[in-house]
């Protein structure tokens, strides 16, 4: 079935096109049920298409010389992806996989690069969407070069937090204990320590599907070195 056009005008691209227009793209569009773990785009990858994430969460994966996973970015409902490769025309440069159970649509990559660079709109979607992605990509870069692990995953958890509705600082959807690990370059354990030594000192709670940062500063300084667990 085509994808309702109230749907895609919930979806970055799209949600400034006239009615016409999306009546047209929703006719060249089908969903797309993914489990969690399913991969959605595999590296080298070439004619994925450009996708859109209407429901769910995604994250970009590598891996090392040396076989190790490395997670590197998420993907958000209402997002796009696969957009280096509509633009360039080379192979998937990383593993998308889905987090959680998601709903997905792709749009064949002439008719994305036509929505993508036909309206000033649409090209500076592109341009902020890759900014973004620098931006974040030289952050993962800093945090990695942290000393210890412990650092790497107050860092990450500092990175994921964002200011909520009534001025909390959140961390929607947290990742699992493994999912942070792949991003940080640590185990699973450290994961699940660092956490329990963050929530023993209030630092963090876990309210439902969200983890609240009662002390973002501690959590900085956590991330900086000045708060650490007592070596034993």
């Amino acid at each position: 079935m085509p994808i309702l056009i109230p749907i895609l005008q919930g979806l970055r691209l799209f949600d400034s096109l006239p009615a016409d227009k999306l009546a047209e793209v929703s006719l060249m569009m089908n969903e797309r049920r993914v489990e969690r773990r399913e991969v959605v785009i595999k590296r080298g990858e070439t004619d994925a298409g450009l996708g859109f994430l209407i429901e769910g969460r995604l994250q970009t994966v590598n891996f090392t010389l040396d076989g190790r996973e490395v997670g590197i970015d998420f993907i958000e409902d209402g997002d796009f992806f696969g957009e280096l490769s509509v633009i360039d025309g080379q192979p998937a440069p990383e593993y998308i996989i889905a987090v959680a159970p998601s709903r997905l649509a792709f749009l064949d990559r002439d008719r994305a690069r036509e929505l993508m660079f036909s309206t000033p709109r649409g090209a500076a979607a592109v341009a902020e969407r890759l900014a973004a992605r620098m931006r974040r990509a030289a952050s993962h870069r800093s945090l990695l070069a942290l000393p210890s692990s412990f650092q790497r995953v107050c860092a990450q958890l500092s990175l994921l937090a964002t200011r909520g509705k009534e001025g909390q600082v959140v961390i929607v959807m947290p990742p699992t204990h493994q999912e942070i690990a792949i991003m940080v370059n640590t185990s699973r354990e450290t994961v699940t320590r660092t956490l329990q030594f963050l929530q023993g000192l209030k630092v963090l709670a876990r309210d439902g599907n969200l983890l609240v940062v009662h002390q973002p500063d501690t959590l900085q300084q956590a991330a900086d070195g000045k708060v650490a667990p007592a070596k034993g």
